[in-house]
């Protein structure tokens, strides 16, 4: 859901080059795991091309929010990505994905390699965080839902470092003024990552009752009876919601300047 709508020559070439050469780097250490570690498997490769249209096509849905924001509002799906294909297959898959939506014009080109660092901490956070969760048996939905609004907030950090480092061509705009509109953005961006983690969390466990070998899990595993995880799960909507809405209702605490 975090994702930089810029246009080409947004950044400076110098950053441009910065974001692709760090972005090819991690992609090649994803191939390179790949091959050497977790083969390629059938399952793999269809679980990946699934992945990729469903990111590719919510890309594409915008959520109306009357806000001069970078471009608008989306989900992403990397949460869900990273908890079905893990870290180096959703790092392909979140690079496949950001070539052909700025092949339609939503984002520039290069701002490819941006967006995959981007996304891609969206993708490993959420691995990492779900993963731990399976070892506290918390049940699917709540082990999902805040595995996707933890990966989706770094993400936004992640999103708003990267503009703050590369600034932004074309406009006359402060770093604090630009800091200032970037947690405006992240905030927008939170609310709609709840939207998100419930999305992503049906969807887990839904897959966890019919398919919990698309989750790496045997059809065969007899599991201990699940930890209800909701009221974990709540208290951190509650506090996203919180934190989010406190940004336009006392902007004086959270603005620079």
């Amino acid at each position: 859901m975090a994702h930089i709508h810029l246009e080409d020559g947004t950044f400076s070439i110098v950053w441009v080059l910065v974001w692709w050469a760090a972005a090819v780097l991690l992609i090649s250490l994803c191939l390179l795991w790949l091959r050497k570690v977790r083969k390629i498997d059938n399952r793999t490769v269809i679980m990946a091309s699934l992945c990729t249209a469903a990111a590719f096509a919510i890309f594409q849905v915008e959520i109306p929010i009357p806000l001069p924001l970078f471009g608008g509002l989306h989900l992403n799906f990397t949460p869900l990505i990273g908890i079905l294909a893990g870290p180096a297959m959703g790092g392909i898959i979140v690079l496949i994905a950001n070539i052909f939506s700025a092949a339609v014009g939503h984002g520039g080109w290069g701002l490819v390699g941006a967006n995959c660092i981007v996304n891609m901490s969206e993708v490993l956070v959420t691995y990492t965080v779900y993963r731990t969760l399976g070892r506290l048996n918390l049940d699917a939905f709540s082990r999902a839902g805040i595995s996707t609004i933890m990966g989706l907030f770094i993400g936004n950090l992640t999103m708003m470092s990267v503009i703050l480092i590369s600034g932004v061509q074309g406009i006359e705009i402060g770093f604090v003024d630009l800091l200032n509109s970037l947690v405006i953005i992240a905030a927008v961006n939170m609310l709609v990552a709840v939207i998100e983690a419930f999305v992503t969390g049906y969807i887990v466990s839904y897959l966890e009752r019919v398919r919990p070998d698309m989750l790496g899990e045997p059809l065969s595993l007899k599991t201990k009876p699940h930890v209800n995880g909701t009221l974990l799960l709540g208290a951190l909507i509650v506090l996203v919601l919180a934190l989010s809405i406190a940004v336009f209702v006392f902007p004086n605490v959270f603005m620079a300047g």
